[in-house]
């Protein structure tokens, strides 16, 4: 089945939706730009994750 026609979610931890998924292309994209210094202030590594989960067959 093409990827448009499976159903995808991106999970992401918190509120804000970080991350967006072209259903044609699967190309996993920023939704918006990310402020680096708002979102972790004085961590020097500042990592983002997400889940991406995909129903149906492969």
């Amino acid at each position: 089945p093409a990827l448009r026609d499976r159903g995808i979610h991106i999970l992401d931890k918190g509120r804000t939706q970080y991350f967006a998924l072209y259903g044609k292309t699967g190309h996993l994209v920023t939704a918006e730009r990310i402020d680096r210094e708002q979102l972790c202030e004085r961590v020097q590594q500042c990592v983002l994750r997400c889940e991406l989960i995909v129903e149906g067959e492969m």
